[in-house]
C-alpha cells in the first residue's frame, strides 16, 4: 500500500457533502488505513491532485491520520475541467483537504454549490470546444451560437 501525506495533495473540489461524509464514516469499519479504499491521484501542472476520494481523505483526518493510501489514476479524464476546479480551489485558499473543514455542507447545498456549478462549467467547456472545432468562417458576435439554456445556469460558481 502506497501512503501519501494529506498535506501534499491538492483538492480539486470546493465542498464536502455532510451526507457523503456520514456514509463514508459509517462504512469505514474499522477506521484504519488498511480498510480505507485508496484515493486516486494524478499530477496536473506540477501538483498532485485528488481525482476522486475527497470525502474519504477528509474522513481520514477525523481520527488523526496524516497520510492516506493512494493509487495512480489511469482513467482518461477531462484535464481542462480538472484544472478549472483546481484553480477554483486555489482561488478559495484551498490547498489541502484540511482547508475543507469549514466547507462541509448539507446535501442540498452541495448539489447546487458543487454539482450544478460543475455541470455549468462542463456545459461551457463543451460549447467552447464545439466552437473551436468549427471550420467555417468565424461568426460575427451577433451571429455567434447562443449557449444552451439550462436550469443549472443559475448555479453560483466561483
Amino acid at each position: 500500500m502506497l501512503l501519501y501525506s494529506l498535506a501534499r495533495l491538492q483538492p480539486s473540489q470546493l465542498y464536502i457533502s455532510e451526507a457523503k461524509l456520514a456514509n463514508v464514516l459509517a462504512r469505514w469499519q474499522p477506521p484504519t488505513l488498511a480498510t480505507l479504499e485508496p484515493i486516486p491521484i494524478k499530477r496536473l501542472n506540477g501538483r498532485l491532485i485528488y481525482t476522486d476520494g475527497h470525502t474519504r481523505a477528509f474522513a481520514a483526518r477525523r481520527p488523526g491520520f496524516t497520510e492516506v493510501p493512494v493509487v495512480w489514476d489511469e482513467d482518461a479524464l477531462d484535464w481542462e475541467a480538472y484544472q478549472i476546479c483546481v484553480d477554483w480551489c486555489l482561488d478559495a485558499g484551498i490547498h489541502t483537504i484540511a482547508d475543507l473543514e469549514d466547507r462541509v455542507i448539507p446535501p442540498e447545498q452541495y448539489e447546487v454549490l458543487w454539482h450544478d456549478c460543475c455541470q455549468v462549467m462542463q456545459d461551457e467547456l463543451a460549447l467552447r470546444r464545439t466552437q473551436r472545432r468549427w471550420c467555417g468562417p468565424p461568426h460575427p458576435p451577433s451571429a455567434a451560437p447562443a449557449a444552451p439554456e439550462s436550469p443549472r445556469r443559475a448555479a453560483r460558481c466561483p
